[in-house]
């Protein structure tokens, strides 16, 4: 029987208060009223408090620790026995995703478990584009309704675009309207004709601009962009955590999450929805308007997180043979996405290639033009899943590999998001550590960079085989019970309070992230029928690959062994291309050949996969 399923999570009251429990978490500051009989987890989800949950919420990643300062939950389960320590279990420390409050509490959330408060990559290469967008304003001054001149307002409205403009009007959004009449004489029958092409979506001030708004929606980002469609000028950026984390932090997790039930799927299309909310209102707010002034948006993303945010069924997205619901280019009015823009805002979705390559790659390819290089050009966008793309010989294959979450500080021991605190650059100098932590403070984790320099140090030092076993010999290896491991930050130099430490199954997890990828470019060269030599530049974009050091990636072998200048690292290349499509209708056909020419390869039906998936474990 669950914990869920046992007479302890009957209780509906606070035995003690016989009201509702009070669950506080310190030193967050963020309390919550809720009635006995949920977990932690999900009264944390309610309050906003944003744990991690990388394996969605079934207690086998260990992320969502939490300590019970005060109060009553359930007994141990099973699970937690398994992940916890005796020391922690000694000290309070539960697993919230298991751990069920039976009255109010006093939570600690250790800085380790939460999502938030983390660098977000927006930043990205800049290409120019000739600005050209679906949406302009027109600006119109109308003769009133006389006695003489009964027209409706929509009629006047249309032929003084035809007179003016020469523009014939095809239709009129049904809630632009339902606000024109009043807006019309609020504003003395003068104002700004909105039109998507041929479609009234607003009809707005004089002052007011038309704005546009971009989006790279990733697994565990957010990233958006602010536009001023007529210039196409970035008037502001954000970057958030995708709060379906708190869902599961891999894709797989999440889809399978949706796939419970419509509500929970739901759940996951409104976090992410409101997430968008609150990123364009403080966006628009810094430059002193109103989400209603945008107009039109653009939103990619993986074929997942297009899915979950569009509504759009994913359980075949989650069963071989793993295909997309929808794969064109999708225009869908804003107010159907839950979006609270201009009245007749859309929201333009750019094609999917495969099941798990996504707009995000179109988006990627489109800003960095490698599909029409002269050259043999390797494309990586680096991620929870990361795709790869080889044009050569006039072929654009394209792949998708399951690198999982270990370059986010998942599934590392002492792993975590790239956060004040984290390790992201070590050095190793015979028997001294030299590392920079993000903040520059005490450390208390290790992130993604961190943990490829790390193994790319102790591999080039000797520390560490091919094979990924850490030998004796070294003054910071030691043994322990469940083997070998480096101490890489002693106790008295953490803020932590323990030491930081590099296990054999840390190094196994960059192995099997590393060996995917690399596996998934070398099918790739297999196909075009070339070698690495032949590579003639590596492009490297998204958030963690903006920050990996390249020398530490090719001396693994995460990326092929050629000579450094060869590689370029993009930025957030998805969102640029995002933006690109924003402001360009010639770039939204663009991207519709490009899905189109795409030859995707499904690495699950490829012979030779397991054979160089195996071969690419190994360190260079």
């Amino acid at each position: 029987m669950s914990v869920a399923d046992s007479e302890e999570t009957k209780i509906r009251k606070d035995p003690n208060t016989n009201m509702p429990c009070q669950v506080d978490f310190e030193p967050i500051g963020r309390r919550a009223l809720c009635e006995p009989g949920l977990t932690i987890l999900e009264i944390a989800r309610r309050a906003g408090v944003q744990l991690a949950a990388v394996c969605g919420g079934v207690g086998t990643c260990g992320q969502c620790k939490v300590q019970i300062r005060e109060g009553k939950v359930s007994t141990l389960s099973g699970t937690e026995i398994e992940v916890l320590s005796a020391s922690e279990i000694e000290n309070g420390y539960r697993l919230a995703c298991q751990a069920v409050a039976l009255s109010s509490l006093k939570i600690h959330v250790p800085a380790r478990s939460l999502t938030a408060t983390q660098r977000i990559q927006v930043e990205s290469l800049a290409v120019e584009v000739a600005v050209d967008p679906l949406v302009a304003g027109y600006a119109l001054d109308l003769a009133p309704p006389t006695k003489e001149d009964i027209r409706s307002d929509a009629g006047r409205v249309a032929d003084a675009l035809r007179q003016r403009y020469g523009i014939e009007l095809s239709a009129i959004d049904f809630n632009t309207a339902q606000i024109m009449s009043n807006r019309l004489r609020e504003n003395h029958w003068s104002g700004i004709a909105v039109l998507r092409q041929s479609e009234l979506i607003d009809w707005a001030p004089r002052a007011q601009r038309q704005l546009g708004f971009a989006s790279d929606l990733g697994t565990t980002k957010m990233a958006g962009y602010l536009i001023d469609l007529k210039t196409g000028q970035l008037l502001a950026s954000r970057g958030v955590m995708n709060p379906q984390i708190a869902y599961g932090e891999d894709v797989m997790a999440r889809i399978s999450y949706a796939m419970e039930n419509p509500e929970k799927a739901e759940t996951l299309a409104r976090v992410v929805r409101e997430a968008f909310e609150g990123m364009i209102g403080e966006m628009c707010a810094e430059v002193d308007t109103t989400p209603q002034a945008v107009t039109d948006a653009v939103i990619v993303g993986n074929t997942a997180m297009h899915h979950l945010f569009a509504g759009l069924p994913v359980r075949q997205l989650g069963l071989a043979p793993y295909v997309a619901a929808v794969s064109a280019a999708m225009d869908v009015k804003a107010r159907d996405l839950g979006l609270h823009l201009a009245p007749g805002a859309y929201v333009h979705l750019l094609p999917n290639i495969a099941g798990f390559v996504g707009a995000d790659h179109v988006a990627m390819l489109l800003a960095t033009g490698i599909y029409k290089d002269n050259r043999v050009v390797a494309g990586l966008d680096i991620g929870t899943n990361t795709e790869v793309a080889l044009w050569a010989n006039g072929r654009l294959l394209t792949c998708s590999t399951a690198s999982g979450p270990a370059f986010e500080g998942a599934h590392i021991r002492d792993g975590m998001r790239a956060a004040e605190g984290a390790i992201e650059r070590i050095l190793l100098d015979d028997e001294q550590i030299v590392y920079q932590t993000i903040g520059d403070v005490a450390p208390i984790g290790i992130c993604g960079s961190g943990i490829l320099d790390a193994v790319a140090q102790l591999f080039k030092h000797g520390v560490v085989d091919r094979r990924g076993a850490i030998k004796p010999g070294h003054p910071r290896v030691r043994e322990t019970a469940n083997g070998r491991e480096f101490v890489l930050v002693e106790k008295e130099d953490s803020s932590a309070g323990r030491e930081i430490i590099v296990t054999r199954g840390d190094i196994g997890e960059i192995q099997l992230a590393k060996g995917a990828m690399r596996a998934g470019l070398n099918i790739l060269l297999e196909k075009a029928g070339i070698s690495e030599s032949d590579i003639d530049a590596v492009v490297i974009a998204g958030a963690f690959g903006s920050y990996i050091d390249v020398a530490s990636a090719v001396a693994i072998g995460m990326f092929p062994t050629l000579p450094l200048d060869r590689f370029v690292q993009v930025g957030n290349a998805a969102g640029m291309g995002a933006r690109m499509a924003l402001v360009s209708q010639e770039q939204r056909e663009e991207a519709k050949r490009i899905a189109a020419e795409a030859e995707y390869v499904e690495l699950t039906n490829t012979p030779e996969f397991t054979e160089a998936f195996a071969l690419a474990m190994y360190l260079n």
